[in-house]
């Protein structure tokens, strides 16, 4: 392990402040961590916007696009999907807070009124998916009666907002794990503002694992959805694309800084583990009466084919 000493002449330097920081750095890690030194805000005149949010925006923005050309590509309006995405976001704030009270329960069950503070705490990401999928769901039954095939359009855009916003905190300094000795580490040493408690201190990169796995389940599930089975619009997609990226979420957050709460398990791993049981469930449903329909339209008993037995 090769290591890195601050020079003695330099620490007199205050325009060598920044060198030295680094050179501090160097002297406790191995040199394989990577430290990041940028200015996470983009400047605009006398205002300033985090890079991090930048991208979390164009994240957003892709995944709508996707989807739009999604759900027309299973039949649906353009014009309903407004409806549905006006649906989803209520659903996700409110599945998102719900998931976040979950996290501290200690701190919102002190003073409950905290819950329905905005200014108070954020939203979890798991629940926060959850809750818009439910919400959408329900619009798009009330549009044309036919869920699944909202659900199947937004399979794919699920994994590509999370893998784009979760790389975007990068950028931001945010959702850094635990410190580590390791090999796989980052460190922000710049001067900031950054989104993590001891930015400086090498850490694993949660936030980049997550979203280079989710990115990997993406083109997973593109390939799957070659398969017959995988494209009818039903909203099986939906579901195995949520419970893959749900055992993501599950072994990610293994390396997060939370305290244990449940057995072995952080508070978003139990989350995680309920959603990963209920998608393989609600999977496992879809397919099941599909198979029946597409029976009883052959003229078949749905129980039994025996035919293919």
């Amino acid at each position: 392990m090769t290591t890195a000493r601050l020079s003695a002449s330099r620490q007199g330097s205050t325009e060598r402040f920044r060198d030295n920081r680094a050179a501090t750095l160097a002297t406790i890690v191995p040199t394989a961590v990577i430290a990041f030194d940028f200015d996470p805000l983009l400047r605009l005149g006398d205002g300033a916007v985090r890079w991090e949010t930048v991208g979390i925006a164009a994240a957003i923005f892709v995944a709508l696009v996707a989807f739009g050309a999604t759900a027309r590509s299973v039949g649906r309006r353009p014009d309903d999907l407004l409806f549905v995405v006006l649906g989803i976001v209520p659903g996700a704030v409110v599945g998102g807070r719900i998931g976040y009270v979950l996290l501290h329960p200690d701190f919102f069950g002190a003073d409950p009124g905290r819950i329905i503070d905005p200014g108070v705490g954020s939203l979890e990401l798991t629940l926060g998916v959850v809750g818009g999928a439910v919400a959408g769901s329900l619009v798009g039954a009330l549009l044309d009666g036919r869920p699944g095939r909202w659900l199947h359009a937004a399979a794919a855009p699920l994994l590509l907002v999370v893998s784009i916003g979760k790389l975007a905190m990068v950028l931001g300094g945010s959702g850094q794990g635990q410190p580590t000795s390791g090999q796989l580490a980052t460190a922000y040493v710049g001067p900031g503002p950054w989104g993590s408690l001891g930015p400086d201190l090498p850490s694993i990169p949660s936030q980049a694992l997550e979203g280079i796995a989710s990115f990997a389940l993406l083109l997973g599930l593109l390939v799957a959805l070659a398969r017959p089975a995988m494209r009818r619009p039903d909203g099986r997609a939906f579901f195995a694309a949520l419970a893959a990226w749900g055992v993501v979420r599950l072994v990610v957050a293994s390396t997060w800084r939370d305290p244990v709460v449940v057995g072995p398990l952080r508070a978003e791993q139990a989350i995680d583990v309920a959603v990963i049981a209920a998608a393989l469930l609600l999977a496992l449903v879809v397919a099941i009466r599909s198979r029946g329909a597409r029976d009883r339209v052959d003229g078949r008993p749905a129980a039994v084919d025996r035919a293919s037995a």
